[in-house]
């Protein structure tokens, strides 16, 4: 007697859609997970959980999930991979590594692309953040909002700098990425990549004369003690990106869109609000150290030292042209 005769051909059938409604049900009831590089105490981390919370909180507990934080997941280029798949539902990604996913988005890694913090929220928040969406979107990920990542700065143990002939023979520790790279060679100076950990040690023993960060990180890894002038270029604004897998979104309702947005919009302004006053507590901590800060109030120097990084940039990537303008010539 064959399974089918003994419980009849209707009840199989109707076995086969319960185990489908069932599945369908296991699915939508799936916790999301979220991608986080930083600790647990850190403006990012604190604007994620809102944002988790206020998903939850407004779709009535449909939506649920857990942010891990400190990488546990996976190093960045992973995640965004497994984001892609929607293996991680939404995570908070650095625009300069996205590069390697999303090509478009390494414009905001050139330097002085921005004239400030505040333009870059404007930018990011409107022309410039539209103008990506298309392209994250081609790679299956969803930008929900730019979080504030700060303004990268140069120190170093040896002098002030207000121009780009004060970093001429001068050795600074940058990421490994070649727009940085030329970025210290259009000034004169030589670029040293090497690993973030590896810093403090590195200026202390005079392997390198400094390095280049935004005031908490500068702070948080006591790099000031070793590299006691700290001179406020901006030359870098990279924003990070609070994004969503497409797959992830698209399963959702219109309505849970809607929400998924809203609460995207709110966690950006949260974690910008909590990074200002985090910048503001490590310029104090810095200065009661020691340091000498000078800010640059004319960067036009720096920017003209900048052509050829951007040549070699649109050689490179020519289509990319009219994107790097909207950025460079907005006011």
């Amino acid at each position: 007697m064959t399974f089918t005769s003994l419980w009849g051909r209707g009840t199989v059938a109707g076995l086969a859609a319960s185990i489908t409604i069932l599945s369908t049900v296991a699915a939508e009831a799936k916790d999301w997970r979220g991608w986080n590089i930083h600790v647990e105490d850190y403006p990012v981390s604190h604007a994620m959980e809102a944002f988790m919370a206020e998903v939850t909180e407004k779709t009535g507990d449909d939506l649920k999930g857990e942010v891990f934080h400190a990488g546990v997941l996976g190093s960045q280029p992973d995640a965004i991979e497994q984001l892609r798949l929607g293996i991680i539902d939404f995570g908070v990604f650095s625009l300069g590594p996205m590069g390697q996913a999303v090509p478009e988005t390494n414009v905001v890694s050139l330097p002085f692309i921005f004239k400030s913090v505040p333009q870059m929220h404007e930018l990011m928040d409107g022309a410039g953040g539209e103008a990506l969406a298309a392209a994250f979107e081609a790679k299956g990920i969803v930008p929900l909002g730019y979080y504030d990542a700060g303004a990268r700065s140069f120190y170093n143990s040896i002098k002030p700098i207000n121009s780009p002939a004060d970093v001429a023979g001068m050795k600074v520790r940058v990421m490994n990425n070649d727009l940085f790279v030329g970025m210290i060679e259009s000034m004169g100076g030589n670029a040293t990549p090497m690993a973030f950990a590896e810093v403090y040690q590195s200026i202390k023993t005079g392997v390198v004369d400094g390095a280049e960060n935004n005031p908490p990180s500068y702070e948080s890894t006591n790099h000031f003690e070793v590299a006691q002038y700290y001179s406020l270029s901006q030359h870098l604004i990279i924003p990070e990106c609070l994004c969503m897998s497409k797959k992830t979104f698209d399963a959702l309702t219109p309505e849970q869109q809607d929400i998924v947005k809203e609460a995207g919009r709110n966690s950006t302004e949260l974690q910008r609000k909590l990074w200002e006053e985090r910048e503001i507590a490590s310029m104090e901590v810095v200065k009661n150290g020691g340091v000498e800060v000078n800010e640059i109030a004319d960067k036009s120097e720096f920017q003209a030292a900048m052509a050829p990084v951007y040549e070699s940039f649109l050689a490179d990537n020519p289509d990319m042209t009219d994107l790097v303008n909207l950025f460079r010539n907005a006011e």
